[in-house]
């Protein structure tokens, strides 16, 4: 059961609504053609019902190439249909006409043939051709300019009047109905897919924002140090050419400041490698919550934890909000910390939404984290566990000792 679902439960939020909106596209494809047929079979056998069964289908088709190829252009993979599109109106528009003159000629003898095909051929092409236009107020346009064009048809051709008025409700009702339909279709998609970017380069701007501020800590520290060393190397070379004894003075200066140069570099370099769990806990929550989740963090801990504990716990938390994300299409976060007095502490990151086979290949963060944790005999395990949910499962063996307090 897994393996049949699994090309749906692996789809991102975006790929499910866009295949959600292809199938009901060909879904009204079907829908029409059963129409044309049961529109057509109280014709029975004829050349009349012949000669317009092909020209029907071809409509069909049509219509279904442009739905395809709209969506396509909504989502910016290619170029807008105007061919297509202006072609599929002029079959449309050939198709009712022809349709109208044969009822009016009595070729069409059957009462309720006439207005099936009309309505049918003309809604459902109307809703094909309402995700290839731009803007809102062409879209509304084009049920009302469908009902009018088919009562004025009807009575340039010879249809009473009432019957004529009875043409363009039935086509403007029905065109209203599958024009807001797609119209609300593409304009979802359409959203969905810039919220999905829009997460991406979330993710991407806290990394860029961190980056500048370890450039900028990097700088501050460094850069006054260097216009120093580099000043007082050039006068130590002027009082060396000199045969001044100062020179090695300032050599000697020159030696010192290089050497807190590279201890304030050590301190800044750990300072970035090291994660405190407080903090992570609550960033964690904060992003997890501005993406759109319940993020619920749980702490337990009947003590305090060592300050290397810590750093280790809080990059696992770090990773994981990484990985929750990134991948999948969480709702729910649980982040749950326990650390009873005398026993091994555990750290549980749990979402749901998460596809039963991974996107691609194994990451190095989970990697890293286990080398982390390794270092403190600790270890990592993560996985799905059923029901769409993945769980990562950090254990520390008496990992409550001397050190900060985490709080949640």
């Amino acid at each position: 059961m897994s393996k049949l679902t699994g090309w749906w439960r692996n789809r991102s939020s975006a790929a499910k609504v866009e295949l959600y909106t292809r199938w009901s596209l060909h879904f009204f494809m079907l829908l029409e053609s059963f129409a044309v047929l049961f529109g057509l079979a109280p014709e029975g056998p004829g050349a009349v019902a012949g000669a317009l069964l092909l020209p029907l289908c071809a409509q069909i088709a049509l219509s279904g190439v442009v739905a395809s190829r709209a969506l396509d252009w909504v989502l910016g993979r290619r170029e807008r249909p105007v061919r297509l599109a202006v072609a599929l109106a002029a079959l449309t528009a050939s198709l009712a006409v022809a349709v109208l003159v044969l009822r009016s000629a009595g070729a069409l003898s059957q009462a309720g043939v006439a207005p099936a095909l009309v309505v049918n051929t003309v809604a459902f092409a109307s809703g094909s051709l309402t995700l290839a236009l731009t803007r809102v107020r062409h879209m509304l346009c084009v049920a009302p300019a469908a009902g009018a064009a088919a009562a004025a048809v009807a009575l340039a051709v010879g249809h009473p009047v009432g019957e004529a008025a009875g043409y363009g409700i039935g086509v403007l009702l029905t065109c209203g109905l599958l024009v807001l339909a797609c119209g609300f279709s593409s304009w979802l998609l359409k959203t969905v897919y810039e919220l999905d970017r829009a997460r991406e380069l979330q993710a991407q701007l806290a990394v860029a924002q961190e980056r500048l501020r370890f450039g900028r800590d990097l700088h501050d520290v460094m850069g006054r140090n260097l216009a120093v060393i580099a000043l007082k190397s050039e006068l130590a070379v002027r009082l060396a050419r000199r045969e001044r004894p100062e020179a090695v003075d300032q050599m000697i200066e020159v030696q010192r400041i290089a050497a807190e140069s590279q201890r304030e570099v050590r301190e800044v370099v750990r300072g970035y490698r090291e994660a405190d769990l407080t903090v992570e806990l609550e960033g964690a929550r904060g992003v997890l919550g501005a993406a759109g989740m319940d993020c619920r963090v749980e702490v337990e801990a009947g003590g305090v934890l060592r300050p290397e504990v810590q750093s280790a716990l809080g990059w696992v938390v770090r990773e994981a909000t990484t990985n929750v994300l990134r991948h999948g299409d969480a709702r729910s976060c649980v982040i749950r910390l326990t650390a009873p007095d005398g026993g091994a502490l555990t750290l549980v990151v749990e979402n749901d939404g998460a596809p039963e086979v991974p996107a691609g290949p194994p990451g190095s963060g989970l990697a890293g984290l286990r080398e982390r944790l390794a270092a403190l005999d600790g270890t990592l395990e993560a996985g799905p566990v059923g029901g769409g949910r993945f769980r990562l499962l950090a254990r520390i063996p008496d990992g409550r000792l001397r050190g900060l307090e985490a709080r949640a």
